[in-house]
C-alpha cells in the first residue's frame, strides 16, 4: 500500500509539473542591463543602461533597432505603453519622463523631476489616457506618486492633488521603499492600483485612482532588512494575485519569499517557504490560466508553478534574468544582463 501511495504521489507531481523546455534562444546580445520590457507589433521592446532603447522582432531576430533616449548615460528600469507611444523614466535624479512615438521613434522629454530623492521604481498604464509612476519617498516619507496624462504630455503630482482634494498623503514607514527590479512591483485591477513595498516593511498599498482613496495592508513576507521584501506582483483578476521576492543580498534564502492573495491584496498566505529556488525578481501569470500557472525569474534561476503558486519547480539554472513576460500560452520572453532570450515551453 505504501508503494502504491508513493507511485501515486510521483505521478501527481509529474502531472503538476508536466511542462518542459522545448527551446531556449538568445535573440539579443549587448552590453546592457535590462529590467523592463513591453510587447508590441510582434516585437519585444526594451530599455536599460546607457540610455539604450530598442526592439527585437520575435519572428525574425535579425530585425532589430536601438536608439539612445539621451546623450547622457542614464539608467532605465521603467517602460510602459499606450496605443500611440512608449514612456520611460530614468532612475536617479534628475528623473526625465520620456515619450517615444511608436510611428517614428521620435523622443521628447515631457517632464523632469529635479527632487534630489527622485528614484522612480515602476510605471504602468491604467488605461490609454493615464499612467501611474511612483518614486522612492523623500525625507518626509510621503509616497511620491505621479499621474501621466499622455494627451496633454503633462504630469500631475499625487501629493499635490490629494492635499487639494482633502485626502491625506500616503506615508511609508521608516526604511520602507520599493525595488526598481523589473517594473513589476505595481499592478492594476479595475480602478485600483497596487504597489508592493519592501525593506524594513513589506506592505501592499492599494489606491483607487478615481477617488484617490487608499488602504495599506500588512503582509507576512520576509522583511526587516533593506534588501528584503516583495519585488514583483501580478494579478489574474481582482481577487487572485501573487507576490515574489526575498533578499537580494542572500539569494539562496527561500523563507517567506512567495505569497498569494485571494481577496485583492488585503490578506496574503505564504507559499512554498523553504521549498523554492530562492530570490525572485519578477513573476508573471500565464494568460488565460486564471492564476493556476505562472513563471518567475531570479538572478540565479527560472521557476514555474502550476498550482496557483502553492508549489514551485526550478526549470532552468540559466542566470542573469531580471524580467519576464508571456508572449503567448507557450512562449516567454526574458531579459536581463546583456541579453534577451525566448523560452518556449512544451506542455
Amino acid at each position: 500500500m505504501k508503494k502504491i501511495f508513493t507511485l501515486l504521489f510521483l505521478a501527481l507531481n509529474l502531472m503538476l509539473f508536466s511542462q518542459q523546455i522545448e527551446s531556449f534562444e538568445t535573440i539579443l546580445n549587448d552590453k546592457i542591463s535590462i529590467r523592463a520590457v513591453e510587447l508590441y507589433d510582434n516585437k519585444v521592446w526594451y530599455n536599460g543602461t546607457d540610455s539604450k532603447f530598442g526592439f527585437v522582432d520575435l519572428k525574425n531576430n535579425t530585425n532589430q533597432k536601438q536608439i539612445k533616449l539621451s546623450e547622457k548615460k542614464l539608467q532605465f528600469r521603467t517602460l510602459a505603453q499606450n496605443k500611440d507611444a512608449f514612456y520611460a523614466i530614468n532612475i536617479e535624479s534628475p528623473a526625465h519622463f520620456f515619450r517615444i512615438d511608436k510611428k517614428d521613434l521620435s523622443v521628447i522629454n515631457i517632464y523632469t523631476d529635479t527632487l534630489k530623492t527622485a528614484f522612480y521604481d515602476a510605471l504602468i498604464f491604467v488605461n490609454d489616457e493615464h499612467a501611474v509612476a511612483f518614486s522612492d519617498p523623500a525625507k518626509d516619507l510621503n509616497l511620491k506618486l505621479s499621474f501621466i496624462m499622455p494627451k496633454l504630455n503633462s504630469i500631475l503630482d499625487f501629493n499635490t492633488l490629494t492635499k487639494r482634494e482633502g485626502f491625506n498623503s500616503i506615508k511609508l514607514n521608516e526604511g520602507e521603499a520599493a525595488f526598481a527590479a523589473s517594473n513589476t512591483n505595481i499592478a492594476h485591477q479595475g480602478t485600483n492600483i497596487l504597489i508592493a513595498t519592501g525593506g524594513k516593511s513589506s506592505r501592499i498599498i492599494k489606491i483607487d485612482y478615481t477617488t484617490l482613496k487608499s488602504n495599506i495592508y500588512k503582509t507576512p513576507f520576509v522583511q526587516g532588512e533593506s534588501a528584503q521584501g516583495m519585488y514583483s506582483i501580478d494579478f489574474a483578476n481582482q481577487n487572485f494575485g501573487v507576490a515574489v521576492g526575498g533578499d537580494y543580498t542572500k539569494q539562496e534564502a527561500n523563507i517567506n519569499n512567495i505569497a498569494t492573495t485571494n481577496d485583492g491584496g488585503k490578506t496574503w498566505k505564504v507559499r512554498a517557504s523553504g521549498k523554492n529556488a530562492g530570490y525572485m525578481t519578477c513573476v508573471k501569470i500565464k494568460p488565460d490560466s486564471k492564476g493556476k500557472e505562472m513563471i518567475a525569474v531570479g538572478d540565479q534561476h527560472i521557476s514555474y508553478s502550476s498550482d496557483f503558486g502553492k508549489t514551485w519547480k526550478k526549470i532552468s539554472d540559466e542566470k542573469g534574468f531580471y524580467v519576464c513576460k508571456w508572449v503567448d500560452k507557450n512562449t516567454v520572453v526574458l531579459a536581463g544582463k546583456d541579453k534577451i532570450s525566448l523560452l518556449k515551453l512544451k506542455f
